[in-house]
């Protein structure tokens, strides 16, 4: 009974609406003139029929009818105009709306309002920005712009131009500044985001005892995500769970879990999913995003396949999020079924094809990075850089160094990260070549770049030419941790030990905390110096007053300090006192140093645990070999050989590369 009621209701329902529309029809063609022509009412009353049937003509769609009235029009008014323009402008003909705007003032009728306000939103919605600041200039000249909705017309023209200053100036000298305005202002500053500016002015706004709404918190939240502002955007939260906003308004919820999946926050992130229905989510890539940058796999493709069921789309951010998880755990085989989803959807944006061409070259597979690169149908910086880092990754230099001039000759142009790479592959430079990704650095602006600049640092220093390192350190505005760190393992590398303990105290002095690389560059700086009382302070001071625990780099490197320095006792016992007792390049280190200072006792026990722990090793066999025989016990030189002969072992040789009046 009631499924019958139902099918009554829905047939009534569509008869009147097949009615309503034919009617409407009829009215849009024949209404015009056959009715207005017979009125006897006045003037006034005339143009004012006309606007209604104007203004109904251009809201349902028969523009072409609208404009033939118009243009039969004898007498017209302001409002005349502005129904036209507006209509115009609705049916997406921004140009033409502009063109009547001009005709209206070139035949002396004066803008109200209404017209400002509807011509300043279509400029900015258009980018008509040059045409909108005269329009701006014009309505200061009638005297309008102090109106409310002029004002705030304006506003959003400079907030989209991006002039921030003057628009919130505007914003301050407005006397009656309405919500709507204030919610301008925030959609501006988070799309160009600004988050922390955005926040500033949400505290100037509650100043004026304004009451936020949904949209409001909208733009904050949003904006707290770009940022990650996470403290920040969870006292929002506890704003509109106070305000009713979470389970009333679906667009804040969905805001919610878009946050905090920005901020990578995963648990948060799916609380604020489960409090919205199921079937509202908008924010279903949020959680797929979350899951996979998290790590959590499983959870991930349940939360896609879920997507599927509720027919939404999945977007690039998804897939994004699954090809960075692939790359994360070396998973080939997922990022390649993640390929073919991306090829049947038609994903083929700059931002998916740059992820693929990193996962590919971080899983192992650089024919299949290359094979994406070649297959884009344009070549991006994106793609060349991701190609870039990839090729680097497996010591492709040449490749690298190529794929930079194809950049430069293909105008495709190249950024800080370009520069980096490129620098970082030259790992037997010439100085010349650092001269000229020096010059490309400098005419780019990127030499002011701190990751430019540790790249050139270290390039430098690999050539010997350890004064331009200092230079370009010496220039940069504000060296962080990275820039000090590549400074100091530059001096290391040239024998400047001093130095680099006082780099080291100018970083602390800065207000840099030193890490592990940087602690390390220093005690390398100590040994090629013979600095060895600095080394053990440094050693020391590593744990007990930086907080930063040696590991089984700075144990070798001071293990090797102290064998040069001839301490091979104290060399011995550091190494048993560490859990790096059986790594055999800390006992290659002590087992030289023996041979260097003739220590007959300590080099025994060092050749005997070298030889237990690398049986396979021609180095560490050869180096036994050769300290037996120094020591004249050829007994033991004999069964060392006999023992590479036995495995067929064998050394492979080595190769050395200078440079001679610039040539390799």
């Amino acid at each position: 009974m009631r499924n019958q009621k139902l099918l009554l209701f829905c047939a009534r329902a569509t008869t009147f609406d097949r009615r309503h529309k034919r009617a409407a029809s009829l009215f849009k063609f024949s209404l015009p003139l056959h009715t207005l022509s017979d009125t006897n009412h006045g003037g006034n009353a005339n143009i004012y029929y006309y606007n209604r049937t104007i203004d109904y003509l251009t809201k349902h769609g028969s523009l072409d009818s609208a404009v033939t009235l118009f243009d039969e029009m004898t007498n017209r008014d302001a409002i005349t105009w502005n129904i036209m323009i507006s209509g115009y402008y609705r049916r997406g003909f921004p140009k033409h709306s502009l063109s009547l705007y001009s005709e209206m003032v070139s035949q002396g009728i004066s803008e109200n309002p209404s017209t400002f306000s509807t011509v300043l939103s279509m400029c900015s919605c258009a980018r008509f920005f040059e045409q909108g600041l005269v329009v701006h200039c014009r309505a200061v000249v009638l005297g309008l712009s102090t109106n409310t909705y002029i004002c705030s017309a304006v506003i959003d023209l400079y907030m989209r131009i991006g002039l921030v200053d003057i628009a919130l100036r505007l914003l301050s000298t407005l006397q009656d500044r309405n919500l709507a305005t204030w919610n301008l202002v925030f959609r501006g500053l988070c799309e160009m985001g600004r988050s922390r500016e955005m926040l500033c002015v949400y505290n100037y706004m509650k100043s004026d005892d304004l009451e936020p709404n949904g949209l409001t918190f909208c733009y904050l939240i949003r904006g707290c995500g770009y940022e990650r502002f996470l403290d920040q955007g969870m006292q929002l939260h506890g704003c509109v769970i106070k305000k009713g906003l979470v389970n009333s308004n679906l667009f804040v919820a969905n805001a919610l879990v878009d946050f905090y999946s920005a901020c990578g926050i995963f648990t948060d992130t799916r609380k604020s999913f489960e409090v919205i229905p199921t079937e509202d989510v908008i924010s279903w890539n949020s959680m797929v995003s979350v899951c996979a940058s998290n790590g959590y796999s499983f959870e991930a493709l349940e939360f896609y396949h879920r997507m599927h069921f509720w027919d939404k789309k999945p977007s690039a951010c998804s897939f994004l999020a699954f090809l960075k998880l692939s790359s994360a755990t070396k998973d080939v085989s997922f990022g390649k079924k993640i390929h073919c989803c991306v090829l049947k959807l038609c994903l083929q944006s700059v931002l998916i094809q740059s992820a693929l061409i990193d996962m590919y070259g971080k899983c192992g597979d650089i024919e299949s990075s290359v094979g994406v690169f070649n297959g884009v149908s344009q070549r991006t910086l994106e793609c060349c850089n991701s190609l870039m880092t990839s090729l680097l990754r497996f010591g492709l230099t040449e490749d690298v160094i190529d794929l930079f001039g194809l950049m430069v000759d293909e105008k495709i142009g190249y950024d800080e990260v370009s520069l980096s790479s490129t620098l970082k592959a030259i790992s037997l430079p010439l100085s010349c070549s650092c001269a000229l990704l020096h010059s490309c650095t400098i005419k780019s602006g990127f030499e002011s770049d701190n990751a430019v600049a540790c790249s050139l640092i270290d390039a430098y220093s690999k050539s010997g030419e350890i004064e331009f390192s200092r230079q370009i350190f010496n220039k940069l505005p504000s060296p962080n941790v990275f820039c000090f760190t590549s400074i100091i393992s530059a001096l290391a590398q040239n024998g400047i030990g001093k130095e680099c303990i006082e780099m080291l105290d100018g970083m602390i002095r800065n207000g840099l905390e030193p890490d592990r690389v940087t602690f390390l560059s220093v005690l390398m700086g100590c040994n090629h110096s013979g600095l060895v009382e600095e080394a053990r302070l440094l050693f020391h001071s590593m744990q007990t007053r930086f907080g930063v625990y040696p590991d089984r780099q700075h144990y070798s490197c001071m293990v090797d300090l102290l064998g040069r320095a001839g301490l091979l006792e104290e060399a011995e016992e550091l190494v048993k006192d560490t859990s790096w007792e059986g790594d055999s390049v800390i006992w290659s280190s002590v087992l030289r140093s023996c041979r260097v200072h003739q220590n007959e006792r300590v080099g025994k026990r060092a050749a005997e645990i070298l030889m237990g722990l690398e049986t396979d090793n021609p180095s560490g066999l050869l180096q036994a070999s050769n300290f037996y025989s120094d020591i004249g016990d050829f007994e033991m030189m004999k069964y060392c050989r006999e023992i590479g002969a036995a495995r067929r072992i064998r050394m492979e040789i080595g190769q050395s590369s200078i440079e001679v009046r610039g040539s390799l």
